[in-house]
């Protein structure tokens, strides 16, 4: 497929920012796009300016060109735009802005490369004029784009149906038993401390020196590779010595992270394991608590216990925290009544991530063959 320079098919306008002076968010002047203000196709403002400078219209593509969202592109609005963007608006004849969009899009991370001058990288109007795309015809270019805009539709209704599920879950949990810490619904209440036995995990020092193959190491990344309930493997494993100065768990027991950015975060072990000491372990659950049950109530209640955690660099609860802080205890049929509902939707879920991510890389196969010529009309055979 031939090849322009996209200088030779499309012009440029750089981003200008006006004195901060003349910023506001009453809606007073013209739309002010930022580099943070960019989304999945357009950017959504939220401050405007009464003093704009350099402008973007409908039809034009805007990329980032400084820092490391360079590359970043979102399709134009009419608003003004600051230094940290480009509008690159298409020569109609020769070159159509959807084409154009998807084809910097799948060329983000080559583009994101090209940055030069300072430490924060910065792509001038001579790079993004050097920048070579395929050039189709331009019943092609829009036949190619609508191909792509089809599969992203897809992918975006899916991450929405995920998105809704957990919404689902959320709505049931405060349904059923309401707000856990306030206890509207005038639940009987007991310290978890009473309910199950509460450790905290333990690292041995330098985990490096650790490392093996023996014992699964259980860290954070494990929960998040699979669904919201259970962790069934891990990446890396340490060695029986290192097994011996860390804190080892059956299979069942359920794992909650008690610091900083993951506080809240839970799951329940299908695997033999250790815990580092960001984790506290529930083990030996009473049989009027169901773990699925008192998983999500931690999840429900990380707002206060976040709130509730010592002053620090980071929040941290420690088992004595743990072990005193009160859970609402409804009726055990309507606990194991919750949990089902949640392990059907968990399971649906499940299925949903795995179409999700079939369609992602459908589509990055779909990005690869139209940029190579191979989704043309008169070359078309695959479709999302």
């Amino acid at each position: 497929m031939k090849l322009e320079k996209l200088g030779n098919i499309a012009d440029f306008k750089m981003g200008q920012a006006p004195h901060s002076d003349t910023y506001n968010d009453k809606g007073e002047g013209t739309l002010l796009i930022k580099a943070g203000d960019f989304g999945f196709h357009y950017p959504t403002p939220t401050e405007y300016t009464t003093n704009p400078i350099a402008f973007s219209e409908e039809g034009d593509v805007l990329i980032c060109v400084v820092g490391a969202t360079s590359g970043k592109v979102n399709k134009g609005i009419n608003a003004s735009i600051t230094r940290s963007i480009a509008a690159i608006r298409s020569h109609e004849e020769k070159l159509n802005s959807d084409f154009l969009f998807y084809f910097l899009r799948s060329s983000y991370s080559r583009i994101n490369k090209m940055t030069s001058g300072s430490a924060q990288g910065i792509i001038s109007k001579p790079i993004l004029a050097k920048i070579e795309i395929p050039l189709p015809s331009l019943s092609d270019q829009l036949h190619i784009a609508n191909i792509l805009s089809k599969a992203e539709n897809l992918i975006a209704q899916r991450k929405e149906s995920i998105r809704l599920l957990d919404e689902f879950l959320k709505s049931t949990f405060l349904e059923m038993f309401g707000d856990p810490v306030r206890n509207e619904k005038g639940w009987e209440t007991k310290p978890l401390g009473e309910l199950c036995n509460i450790r905290r995990g333990a690292s041995p020092r330098p985990i490096n020196n650790f490392i093996g193959d023996e014992v699964p190491w259980i860290k954070i990344g494990d929960g998040t590779k699979g669904n919201d309930l259970y962790i069934e493997s891990t990446q890396v494993s340490i060695t029986k010595e290192g097994a011996s100065k860390s804190v080892l768990l059956d299979e069942g027991s359920l794992v909650f992270a008690n610091c900083g950015v993951s506080l809240g975060f839970a799951r329940i072990l299908k695997i033999k394991g250790c815990i580092h000491d960001g984790w506290l372990s529930f083990e030996n659950i009473k049989s009027e608590l169901d773990k699925i049950y008192l998983l999500k109530l931690l999840n429900n209640s990380t707002e206060y216990l976040r709130r509730i955690a010592p002053d620090g660099t980071q929040p941290n609860l420690n088992t004595g925290i743990m072990k005193n802080f009160k859970i609402i205890l409804p009726p055990i049929n309507l606990q194991t009544q919750f949990a089902l509902i949640v392990e059907k939707t968990e399971a649906l879920k499940t299925q949903y991530q795995q179409s999700l991510s079939e369609l992602e890389n459908l589509y990055g196969s779909l990005s690869q063959k139209a940029f190579r010529g191979e989704l043309t009309q008169n070359n078309n055979h695959v479709h999302p």
